[in-house]
């Protein structure tokens, strides 16, 4: 864990004048106070993270009844299961006597959810099984005291939560990305690899990496070599307009070079982004590994390669980038203030054998080694903006413009939540 001295001016006031001080450069990065204090990365989380629909897991990975998974996002666990009839549920970790985490294991089987502290029971949907010796209490009811439940939605196979009860929907703004997405016939797809990075630094300083490309000429070279987009749009319009004039033949896809984006500020609810494109890869390349060569079956009803790979994000922590062989998954969850976990989902056509039609070295080689170049550069710029002689500089009009609708978003959210912005 990265150690950062405390600001212990820090207050209500102090938030509202650096926000307002952020309205005045709206082109230029934030102030280190927003990756500095405690204050605010409390507020991120009640007003952001857990009002934002986050991806869980695949539903594939708790496919029988009593299945389940744990979910941590800052403090807090969160409890995905499956019950005796099949349906998933989410939960929050808390026994609801004295608090007390009535599930340890990070992954597993269970018959029901026991506190081992005061011995309390819950069903596999979070419902209220036993509380023991609670009868000679008058005003205890089982049935206000089961777990408490969090909003789910299965979207393809795709498992997201919302701690937020009154969380908008989250179908409907997925749905417009049914005809690309729905061609890797992700429900019935394999979870190949997947893999957590710790990484030592404030969440946003992750993110912000996640959403601009401006680095990878120089920090991505075996990336950058495939990829379209590590060139400014105008150079690289012929190739990218090339792959997209013959996506939909090429792959069997009607609607595979489709666009879409609500993201942010402009999504259809909070934290309810929805975003799709498609980008070409440079000649000779097919897919993203080491030499872009195919490392697995093709997914789901894509019949060829057409040069090009999807870019998806769906809320505000969760991506995807797919090839036509193989589908890779991002997710970024805050954990402390100086610390973050990004989650790497890899996927394969469901019929495919490990070790037979396709080598798991291989699959993840080109974004885990990116990834570990990331947590590199992520880390000195870490330490640059913890530093009480960094002033911040502008962003990059186009390699950046992702990365200031996320910033424009989070920094509206933080003034909303003033105690002087619930009624504005």
């Amino acid at each position: 864990m990265t150690l950062i001295a405390t600001d212990v001016d820090d207050s209500i006031e102090k938030l509202s004048s650096k926000l307002s001080a952020e309205l005045a450069r709206p082109t230029h990065a934030i102030d280190p106070y927003f990756y500095r204090s405690h204050l605010v990365h409390e507020r991120e989380l009640e007003h952001l993270i857990f009002r934002s629909w986050i991806y869980a897991l695949h539903a594939s990975e708790i496919p029988n009844k009593g299945d389940y998974q744990l979910l941590e996002i800052g403090e807090d666990s969160i409890i995905i299961a499956r019950d005796d009839q099949g349906e998933l549920h989410g939960m929050h970790n808390i026994c609801r006597h004295r608090g007390a985490a009535v599930c340890e294991a990070p992954c597993g089987n269970r018959s029901t959810f026991v506190c081992p502290y005061h011995g309390w029971v819950y069903n596999l949907d979070g419902s209220m099984r036993a509380a023991r010796e609670m009868h000679v209490s008058s005003e205890f009811d089982a049935q206000d005291h089961g777990l408490k439940k969090i909003r789910l939605v299965n979207y393809m196979g795709l498992v997201f939560i919302n701690c937020d009860p009154n969380a908008v929907d989250f179908i409907g703004p997925l749905s417009n990305l049914d005809k690309p997405l729905g061609a890797y016939q992700l429900a019935s797809a394999k979870v190949a690899h997947k893999k957590t990075y710790h990484i030592p630094a404030n969440w946003k300083l992750v993110l912000e990496n996640y959403l601009e490309c401006y680095h990878c000429a120089t920090s991505h070279r075996a990336y950058a070599k495939m990829h379209t987009l590590k060139d400014l749009e105008e150079k690289v319009e012929p190739v990218v307009n090339a792959m997209l004039a013959r996506s939909d033949a090429v792959t069997g896809v009607d609607g595979m070079s489709t666009s879409y984006r609500k993201i942010y500020l402009e999504a259809e609810g909070f934290g309810a982004c929805s975003y799709t494109s498609r980008y070409g890869l440079f000649d000779g390349y097919l897919t993203g590994s080491r030499d872009g060569q195919p490392v697995a079956p093709l997914m789901g009803d894509i019949q060829g390669y057409d040069g090009g790979a999807g870019d998806y994000q769906m809320g505000p922590l969760t991506f995807m980038l797919n090839y036509p062989d193989h589908c890779v998954l991002y997710r970024f969850l805050p954990r402390t203030l100086t610390t973050t976990d990004v989650e790497i989902v890899w996927y394969v056509n469901g019929d495919a054998q490990a070790g037979v039609d396709y080598d798991v070295e291989d699959l993840i080689w080109l974004w885990d080694h990116t990834t570990q170049e990331d947590e590199y550069i992520i880390l000195r710029n870490s330490k640059g903006v913890n530093s009480r002689f960094f002033e911040p500089g502008p962003y990059h009009p186009e390699f950046e413009a992702t990365l200031q609708d996320f910033v424009h978003w989070y920094l509206h959210t933080l003034r909303q939540s003033l105690p002087n912005q619930a009624a504005s």
